[in-house]
């Protein structure tokens, strides 16, 4: 683990205007990966110690924090995160907690994976963050219940150690741990409030799954595909395109700003392993006057070379595009160029792995303790 710019230390009370105006942060160099606390790839917060002032699932909402001032229940203020009672000591002598005393939360990652960071953001806590954090990981087939993750004979590793954090920030720590994870303990020392988590990474999936399902979507995110880079990000991010389910907005998706040169914009995304790709579906929805053009696919082997597999053709406002390819593409590597800009919501590739993929992503899968 290295904890990269992290904010020690209080936040300025609020002040009136915009909660966000003293907010801080960083360029985190991980955030290129997807978010595997993702409540659209199926994650959650299984169970808490605490959450008398607001609910631990708030954590994972896929918004900023909101902070409205005037917001109060019967309990107190009401943030938007999760937020634990004051701490107490166990006596008059003793009103303090002890070192140990701590509050902590269990999240189920949406797909398990290799962590490279994770975010704790304190939006909007600014007296009562905690003072501390540490995040703990463990790997446990199947769905576990809270009771099964907290028996003795359960394995976690620590992936942020207890370090300090600040107030009104987003609290960034690089992890170097080669290992696929499943689930996170997530602590804050001794008590507070947590706005937001992220949780960022590389899917990891079951080969075995992946092998009796057969065919199955190629490039989904949830079964180990990835944006490697794109051309344009300006109005939505292109990991979009690979989500679970269909676009349910506008933004749910991939849009790029206005050309006005006469280049095109694409996305390069690499598949779950070396795969058979037999057809496609390159989705619309909700994109209604900004839809791109035209579409082509080209597929390779990780190398410079590419071979088109669907020439350029044109695509429709809010619609589905199905495809069969005439010929199975086999590659590892995908590139989808739209013309000349806007966007697609979903895109789908519906295939089966190589031998060749399916024995990489088993050797993989062993390397990393699966």
């Amino acid at each position: 683990m290295t904890s990269i710019p992290s904010f020690t230390g209080d936040a300025s009370p609020y002040g009136g205007g915009d909660p966000y105006a003293d907010y801080r942060t960083a360029d985190f160099p991980f955030t290129q990966y997807a978010d595997l606390a993702d409540r659209r790839l199926g994650a959650g917060v299984i169970a808490a110690n605490d959450e008398f002032f607001a609910e631990r699932e708030n954590m994972l909402k896929p918004e900023a924090a909101e902070f409205d001032p005037e917001h109060f229940g019967h309990k107190g203020k009401i943030m938007d995160g999760w937020e634990t009672r004051r701490r107490r000591g166990v006596s008059a002598q003793q009103p303090h907690p002890t070192d140990e005393d701590h509050d902590w939360a269990l999240v189920r990652l949406g797909a398990p994976g290799v962590i490279r960071g994770i975010v704790v953001d304190t939006a909007h806590f600014r007296g009562n963050y905690p003072q501390a954090v540490s995040v703990e990981a463990t790997s446990v087939a199947g769905s576990p219940s809270p009771e099964d993750l907290l028996a003795d004979d359960v394995k976690w590793v620590t992936l942020v150690p207890r370090t300090a954090i600040g107030g009104h920030a987003a609290n960034g720590f690089s992890v170097d741990v080669e290992q696929r994870f499943t689930h996170l303990r997530v602590n804050q020392h001794p008590d507070g409030g947590i706005a937001r988590l992220r949780v960022y990474g590389e899917v990891a999936p079951d080969p075995a799954w992946l092998n009796v399902l057969g065919t199955f979507d190629l490039v989904a995110l949830e079964n180990g595909g990835q944006v490697e880079d794109a051309s344009d990000r300006f109005y939505s991010p292109a990991t979009n395109t690979i989500q679970p389910g269909r676009s349910r907005k506008m933004d749910d998706g991939w849009e790029t700003r206005r050309r006005r040169d006469k280049g095109n914009d694409w996305i390069r995304y690499q598949l779950v392993a070396e795969s058979e790709i037999r057809a496609v579906e390159i989705d619309t929805a909700y994109l209604k006057g900004n839809s791109a053009g035209w579409a082509s696919l080209s597929v390779s082997d990780g190398s410079d070379n590419w071979t088109e597999v669907l020439p350029r053709t044109r695509l429709q406002p809010d619609t589905n595009h199905r495809f069969v390819l005439g010929t199975p593409a086999v590659g590892t590597h995908v590139r989808i160029d739209i013309y000349p800009d806007g966007g697609i919501s979903r895109l789908r590739l519906f295939g089966s792995l190589t031998a060749e993929g399916s024995a990489r992503l088993t050797a993989r899968h062993q390397e990393l303790g699966g």
